[in-house]
């Protein structure tokens, strides 16, 4: 049985983080008071560093923003959220290590069961250029293994589904291939992923998603795609919206399904809303973006 999944788009103003969780919730409010069908939900996933917003300049810019290890105010919302909806939650937080054996900053997840368990803290491992004016790399290549009542699960957070540090070859995968090689039957991303758009143009449209992001995802997991054998992977991509400085964000999260070759979509959201995205993965997808060639 696959577990109902819902992924919260936030546009979160730089450093606002009160005001940020404080949207957050009334989303939350708005998604489960209107739409009847969502009366249970197993994991609620939101986007990378969601509360702090992402794009920071330096360390000296983010250091008030830093949260200590699975204890700062990401994770206090996370436990308070679980446990109101008894859902596991994953969220993106700036995190100040309280490791002796790593002292330094990463860019990280937090996930907790659903009545507030720490089952996960994940270290991006790929950073982005602006994640590299602060963080550090985190020590695990990826998350994959058992995340509580969810079962097996490859994680990540954006950048890492991209070569690594743009040097690698195309064709590595290396987070996919991560995938592949444990059989994960789900991967999740939080992301803060930019798209090519000027601010006009992406709030000219701003319920469509972009569909140049949404194809290049996709083929970012193209080992995944050329499995066979009747598999069923899910692969959620929670991603941000809205605009900070001069980063313009994708939007268009979205829940894919892939049985041998085929990738099917629950849906997406568009590139500039803010908006719970909720699929039950029981269920067969609304729409199908790949078949076999």
């Amino acid at each position: 049985m696959g577990p109902r999944i819902a992924c919260l788009q936030l546009a979160p103003r730089l450093g606002k983080v009160e005001d940020n969780m404080a949207r957050a919730d009334l989303i939350i409010e708005d998604t489960f008071s209107k739409q009847s069908s969502v009366k249970t939900l197993d994991w609620l996933i939101l986007p990378e560093m969601a509360f702090t917003g992402y794009h920071f300049d330096s360390l000296d810019e983010i250091k008030p923003f830093l949260e200590p290890t699975t204890s700062g105010p990401t994770t206090q919302w996370a436990i308070k959220t679980a446990q109101a909806l008894n859902c596991n939650v994953t969220v993106g937080y700036p995190e100040l290590s309280t490791d002796p054996a790593h002292q330094t900053q990463f860019n990280s997840t937090v996930t907790v069961s659903r009545t507030g368990e720490i089952l996960a803290n994940y270290r991006k491992h790929f950073l982005y250029y602006t994640d590299e004016t602060w963080a550090s790399e985190g020590p695990s290549r990826f998350f994959s293994g058992p995340l509580g009542d969810l079962g097996p699960v490859t994680h990540g957070i954006c950048m890492d589904i991209n070569p690594h540090k743009f040097t690698a070859p195309w064709d590595a995968y290396e987070f996919a291939n991560v995938a592949v090689d444990t059989q994960t039957p789900t991967i999740c991303l939080s992301m803060a992923w930019l798209c090519m758009l000027s601010p006009e143009e992406l709030l000219m449209d701003p319920s469509t998603p972009d569909i140049a992001t949404m194809q290049y995802w996709i083929e970012r997991f193209l080992p995944i795609i050329k499995e066979r054998g009747h598999r069923t992977i899910h692969i959620i991509l929670a991603n941000r919206s809205g605009i900070e400085k001069t980063s313009c964000y994708a939007g268009s999260t979205t829940i894919l399904k892939v049985v041998d070759g085929v990738v099917s979509s629950y849906g997406w959201l568009g590139k500039a809303v803010e908006k719970c995205l909720v699929a039950d993965l029981n269920e067969e997808p609304r729409y199908t973006l790949v078949k076999p060639q």
